[in-house]
């Protein structure tokens, strides 16, 4: 999956390349945290799978996704399928599991948090993303965009512990993050869009250089892309 996973700022991913790329970041700094039996929660179509069983000391991995789930490659199944309400796992099955881009998805965020907290073992983790800076998608099922404060509401109402939320992406990420979309995915002309990036593309990969995620604190006037974060049960 390499539009995923260790990917290049070109003129063609300008919209993508910055979430996909925090994504993986965040996920190589959490995967210490990764062992034994993972479930991937909405897997879609496990574009890291290969990578966490070759770079962890995870032994199995399941992918599970929504029964009405959107079908992003006809060669890649799902291990399992559930209907949003109850996973189909008992209690403590599972020693972690993650979830990335998916909580945006859920009309009920909570019904989701508290199963994924069921199925895991005794001090398993969750490691998840969310996009906060993104255009509609998945329409009509694009239920959410998450403050850090309300995650950790929903978190801690789910029963979760150790609630760390980091941001993806500052300020100029954003205005990186922004300029991408529009010139990849607003109404234009195939030759303007094609100039646009072209031109657009220095300017982006000047703006990713001088972000800094680590030094965003979530204050009254910040801006970010996204957030992710990991929690324990």
């Amino acid at each position: 999956m390499k539009d995923f996973i260790d990917i290049k700022l070109n003129v063609k991913n300008l919209d993508k390349y910055i979430i996909r790329n925090a994504i993986f970041n965040a996920l190589k700094e959490v995967l210490i945290n990764f062992n034994g039996e993972l479930l991937d929660v909405g897997c879609g179509k496990m574009p890291y799978k290969n990578y966490i069983l070759e770079n962890s000391t995870v032994s199995s991995y399941s992918g599970l996704d929504i029964e009405t789930a959107i079908i992003y490659d006809k060669n890649v199944k799902p291990d399992f399928f559930w209907d949003g309400i109850m996973m189909p796992f008992e209690d403590a099955s599972f020693d972690c599991a993650f979830g990335t881009e998916v909580l945006e998805h859920c009309p009920q965020p909570e019904i989701v948090l508290k199963e994924v907290y069921r199925i895991l073992k005794p001090g398993g983790v969750f490691f998840f993303t969310v996009p906060f800076l993104w255009n509609l998608h998945e329409v009509p099922h694009d239920e959410y965009r998450y403050t850090p404060f309300s995650l950790k509401r929903h978190l801690k109402n789910s029963g979760f512990r150790d609630i760390n939320i980091k941001a993806t992406g500052g300020w100029h990420a954003s205005m990186a993050q922004m300029l991408g979309l529009w010139v990849r995915r607003s109404p234009m002309s195939k030759r303007k869009r094609k100039f646009l990036s072209k031109s657009l593309k220095p300017i982006i990969k000047y703006l990713i250089k001088l972000d800094n995620p680590k030094s965003v604190q979530f204050k009254n006037g910040q801006m970010i892309t996204g957030l992710y974060g990991i929690v324990r049960k």
